[in-house]
């Protein structure tokens, strides 16, 4: 492989990153999910406020494994939320912060707070069983 190749590889892998962080943030917008929340979502730290306002500014996500996971999980709960309401975009972005009978009267959000990654596995899970996946 060229150097020129390399580069542009790695100049295709954080535009990719760059687009997941803006995604993401406008995802969280929608779901009016608070700092708190979007930090636990990615999986980072709660006084790691500065990746959100990075991620916000346009920077990319960081390219650890753990976070891009996420990002994946994240982004097929909101395609999920919005085939599932597709008539419904109010209740589709209310539901990350709505309380759930099936999470014990939790939100989704404070799902993924209390279980971590497990509880983001959960959510997606959820959501694809109630789309019959």
């Amino acid at each position: 492989m060229t150097q020129t190749a390399v580069i542009s590889d790695r100049e295709n892998k954080i535009h990719d990153r760059i687009v997941l962080a803006k995604m993401l943030m406008k995802a969280f917008e929608l779901w009016m999910v608070d700092n708190e929340g979007q930090l636990a979502l990615l999986g980072l730290a709660a006084e790691n406020r500065a990746a959100l306002s990075r991620y916000r500014k346009g920077e990319p996500l960081g390219a650890n494994r753990d976070l891009l996971e996420r990002a994946g999980h994240l982004l097929a709960i909101h395609k999920n939320l919005r085939l599932l309401f597709p008539h419904d975009r109010d209740l589709a972005y209310q539901w990350m912060t709505t309380r759930n009978r099936a999470f014990d009267y939790r939100t989704p959000v404070e799902v993924v707070r209390e279980w971590g990654f497990t509880g983001l596995l959960m959510v997606r899970a959820y959501l694809d069983h109630a789309r019959g996946e």
